[in-house]
């Protein structure tokens, strides 16, 4: 992927600040475009819908266990909650890292950041080298920011009540009050999310990832935010999502590529040194 820069001109013409934002709105539209592009797709190599279908078994199977675990494990929800208070105080604070914030405003900080750096003067391979970190950094905003607006619409659409004395069968369908939100659980579908996108860009983090993923998924029953069902479902739905965006990113080779057997593999990307090589030309005066 090559993210192009806005055409030269004179410092003299217009003030930096203003040259910046031009550059950044450039790159950016210009990132967008690949984005929403038609795919690339080789002759032998399946196309974003057969990549989709591969998957429907999975997904019924997950389908199962969501309603299974509803009829015979969210009755006897409220025996797994009973826990002392300090382990409830405890996971109180670890459910907060389930927000989306905590990945998002990052990410899109740093391809903010980095499309305004990658300016005309920039030599071809730092522009290259940056070009694939962006790709990266935009899977993992799309990966965990796509399902999580998806779940949020969803579970408003189906409108089931929180834990609460009334029982696990409660339901307000169309409602938009947050105690009618509980399937899917919006932080399990963000930490399932960032499990898959993290895990497929940055393959080193997938234990850490999945020891944040499954600590939020218990958080979620342990406060009594969430029945397990809603967990489950969220689990799935966060995970489901990521990888279905990760494909729709290898049929265009943004990061991945899609194989003639049906799976996606990673593009190679720049090491370490030399994202912070391509760093320190980008931000030399």
């Amino acid at each position: 992927m090559t993210i192009v820069a806005a055409p030269g001109g004179g410092p003299q013409a217009a003030p930096a600040a203003l040259g910046t934002l031009r550059v950044l709105g450039r790159n950016l539209a210009a990132w967008l475009a690949l984005l929403a592009g038609r795919p690339r797709k080789p002759s032998r190599t399946p196309g974003f819908k057969a990549l989709v279908v591969a998957h429907r078994r999975q997904a019924a199977v997950a389908l199962l266990l969501i309603l299974a675990t509803m009829l015979l494990v969210d009755p006897f929800a409220p025996r797994m909650r009973a826990v002392p208070r300090v382990v409830v105080d405890i996971f109180e604070d670890v459910t907060d890292f389930g927000r989306s914030g905590w990945i998002l405003i990052p990410a899109a900080g740093l391809i903010l950041w980095l499309a305004a750096l990658l300016r005309p003067s920039l030599d071809r391979v730092s522009r290259a080298v940056l070009a694939a970190v962006v790709v990266r950094l935009g899977f993992v905003f799309v990966a965990v920011g796509l399902p999580g607006l998806v779940a949020t619409i969803l579970k408003r659409w189906i409108g089931r009540l929180r834990p609460s004395e009334l029982g696990p069968y409660v339901y307000a369908p169309l409602s938009w009050r947050s105690e009618y939100a509980s399937l899917p659980s919006g932080h399990t579908v963000t930490s399932f999310a960032a499990l898959v996108a993290i895990g497929a860009v940055w393959p080193a983090a997938r234990p850490v990832m999945w020891i944040y993923a499954l600590s939020i998924a218990l958080s979620r029953i342990l406060v009594s935010a969430h029945f397990p069902s809603d967990v489950l479902a969220g689990a799935a739905f966060g995970a489901f999502g990521a990888i279905l965006v990760r494909e729709w990113f290898a049929a265009r080779r943004l990061g991945f590529v899609a194989t003639p057997d049906g799976g996606v593999r990673a593009l190679p990307g720049p090491s370490g040194a030399q994202v912070l090589r391509a760093l320190a030309k980008a931000v030399e005066p």
